[in-house]
């Protein structure tokens, strides 16, 4: 009974020895299963990466280069802000249109008026109507500076959206917007003679 004891405790202490050694092999091999695998799933990692940078490197570029017809509108909107801020400065400081029209009017009084009529009539034919005149261009040349100005604000929101307009597109814009208010409200006061009227001939 000792004997067998002995054998088997032998058997039991081998088999014991056998199966540890397995468990070192095995647990080997999982290590070694293991690195290949991190190893497999950190160059694979490493080559989306990769992808996705040159995806994301790609898009940006894409994104970054203006399109023909966002490049076009810019262009428009710039030179239509300009036109509106030289209107309203040609409506302030006059133009050869308003000088034309003034002589005109200045001849058709002197052709109209007798040499027998009053002074105030005289006055009012050749010098009168010679400042109406250039008012009144003076007053188209704010309104149209006033429009064009307006214009230009209110393009971008029929636009499409997410694309902003230009600070200095804006700037200039609202420049020609002011000058036509300022030079249609000094129009309408010379036309009506509310400022630099007729001088009293009394």
């Amino acid at each position: 009974m000792g004997t067998k004891t002995v054998d088997e405790a032998g058997t039991d202490t081998g088999t014991g020895a056998t199966s540890d050694e397995k468990t070192v092999d095995v647990t080997k091999e999982d290590v070694t299963e293991a690195d290949v695998t991190e190893t497999d799933v950190t160059e694979t990692d490493g080559s989306v990466t990769d992808e996705a940078d040159d995806t994301t490197g790609d898009d940006t570029a894409e994104d970054d280069t203006p399109g023909d017809g966002e490049g076009a509108t810019g262009v428009g909107q710039g030179a239509a802000a300009v036109v509106s801020a030289g209107l309203g400065v040609v409506s302030l400081t006059g133009s050869w249109v308003a000088t034309v029209a003034a002589a005109r009017e200045t001849l058709v009084g002197q052709l109209q008026t007798s040499s027998s009529a009053s002074v105030a009539k005289q006055v009012k034919e050749v010098y009168g109507d010679a400042w109406a005149a250039t008012a009144l261009v003076g007053g188209l040349f704010a309104l149209a500076a006033l429009i064009v100005g307006v214009v230009v604000l209110a393009r971008p929101a029929f636009g499409a959206p997410g694309r902003p307009q230009a600070a200095w597109i804006k700037s200039v814009a609202w420049a020609g917007v002011s000058l036509g208010v300022i030079g249609l409200v000094l129009a309408v006061a010379k036309y009506s003679d509310i400022l630099l009227g007729l001088p009293s001939t009394g």
